[in-house]
């Protein structure tokens, strides 16, 4: 038996980068910084995050810079061949299977705060 799941809270590092198929999917890229549980580091733990479909929609709509996020999902890694070297190169990335707004009503703007999607 094998488990794959990742829980992560923290700030989203800049607006959606939302992009639409002919297909009509619709895939949403994101950072979030999450804090590091150490009293000797103040630097953030920064993840890649890739929503698609729906929760990519609500992505789009209601996460900004700055708000405060739940992600559950899985790790994955999108590989490549480096055009310049042709070395085989790759990336962590988390899939997110669930959204979750927090934050207060005043820091979401009036979005769907603490809203499930």
């Amino acid at each position: 038996m094998s488990i794959n799941i990742v829980t992560l809270v923290g700030r989203v590092g800049g607006d959606p980068d939302i992009k639409y198929f002919e297909s009509g999917t619709v895939k949403c890229r994101l950072t979030l910084a999450v804090d590091r549980r150490s009293r000797n580091s103040d630097e953030p733990d920064w993840f890649n995050l890739e929503l698609w479909g729906k929760t990519a929609e609500v992505a789009g709509n209601y996460v900004r810079k700055g708000k405060q996020i739940a992600v559950k999902g899985s790790l994955k890694f999108n590989t490549w061949s480096d055009r310049q070297t042709g070395a085989n190169r790759s990336t962590p990335v988390i899939q997110v299977d669930q959204l979750d707004l927090l934050g207060s009503k005043r820091d979401a703007e009036g979005d769907m705060s603490s809203e499930h999607f």
